[in-house]
């Protein structure tokens, strides 16, 4: 019968977010926690499997993985897009491709947080008071200040509605933003250059493609003022990691707080884990027991409908 390959579960919490005891007897779940992806090793593990469950984009899975695992036939992401896996390949090889729903809000508390986190030092003054110390640093409120967002989609949009009630005026750009939409939220729709000129606080909702990696270079940097933040929780390589090292430790920008990285997980040695004005979350953003709870029940959905001939949820033709 199937064996089923659960991946990156780095905390262990997938066969406690669903009933897996509902798939057809015979079906057995085996969770990795590790992260391998390096092809070898990673196609060496699966070969046996006949289902695999990847968690976003933690693990790759190019063409030329699928092409060497003969044995899969039917491979499940969390979300309905996965800019990590050639779903093109695996269905030329048979192989039949689901997502799930991807709650949203989860992502937009977390980049609220780093927001507030930041401008209010929250990370550095909690571990000023471990250590034994007392106020250090004075904070910077949000209210009266300009957030510009760079995106305004579904998650974007949700960031925008708050923001009046911490008494923000919100602006926004994206290559293919437009008035109507800026017009539907209540935004104030701004080139790219006036965005990182005027904005206190930056932040970036737009997915990770060809056209929006590099977003952010030194250029844009060189443009905020001194006292200005950036927050990025959506793909680390639409910031380059360089010309944020320098923005940092040159004082181009106040601070920054990212929630994802060039490379996952990021290396201990990574010079981000030594910035002091950067605040670094594990990408987390949609790391909740409730996000968690809808991915993983619904892999268990969809591979018991995959199993009477009827998947659902399928990705592409």
């Amino acid at each position: 019968m199937p064996k089923i390959a659960i991946l990156d579960d780095y905390a262990n919490a997938a066969l406690t977010s669903a009933d897996w005891s509902t798939l057809p007897a015979g079906f057995e779940p085996v969770v990795f926690t590790d992260n391998l992806v390096e092809h070898d090793a990673l196609v060496e593990r699966l070969k046996d499997f006949e289902i695999v469950c990847a968690m976003r984009e933690r693990t790759p899975f190019p063409g030329a993985v699928f092409a060497r695992l003969p044995n899969l036939k039917l491979f499940i992401t969390s979300g309905m897009r996965n800019n990590a896996v050639d779903f093109k390949t695996a269905q030329e090889m048979g192989v039949v491709t689901c997502g799930t729903d991807s709650p949203g809000s989860s992502t937009v508390e977390l980049a609220w947080a780093l927001i507030l986190g930041t401008m209010r030092n929250v990370a550095f003054d909690h571990l000023t008071m471990k250590q034994g110390g007392w106020q250090d640093r004075t904070g910077m409120a949000v209210s009266g200040k300009t957030l510009g967002l760079i995106g305004l989609g579904r998650l974007g949009g949700m960031v925008a509605e708050i923001a009046p009630k911490f008494g923000l005026d919100v602006i926004a750009w994206s290559p293919n933003l437009t008035q109507e939409r800026c017009d539907e939220v209540g935004v104030e729709k701004v080139t790219k250059e006036d965005l990182f000129r005027r904005a206190d606080i930056v932040s970036i909702h737009i997915i990770l493609s060809d056209r929006s990696r590099g977003t952010v270079t030194a250029t844009e940097f060189g443009l905020m003022k001194p006292s200005a933040v950036l927050v990025n929780t959506s793909r680390g390589p639409i910031v380059e990691e360089a010309a944020l090292i320098d923005a940092l430790t040159t004082g181009k920008i106040r601070a920054a707080a990212v929630d994802v990285y060039d490379q996952e997980p990021l290396p201990a040695d990574h010079p981000f884990r030594r910035i002091e004005n950067l605040l670094t979350t594990p990408h987390v953003g949609y790391v909740t027991v409730e996000s968690y709870r809808t991915f993983y029940s619904q892999m268990v959905e969809n591979i018991r409908a995959w199993a009477t001939g009827s998947p659902t949820r399928v990705i592409g033709g």
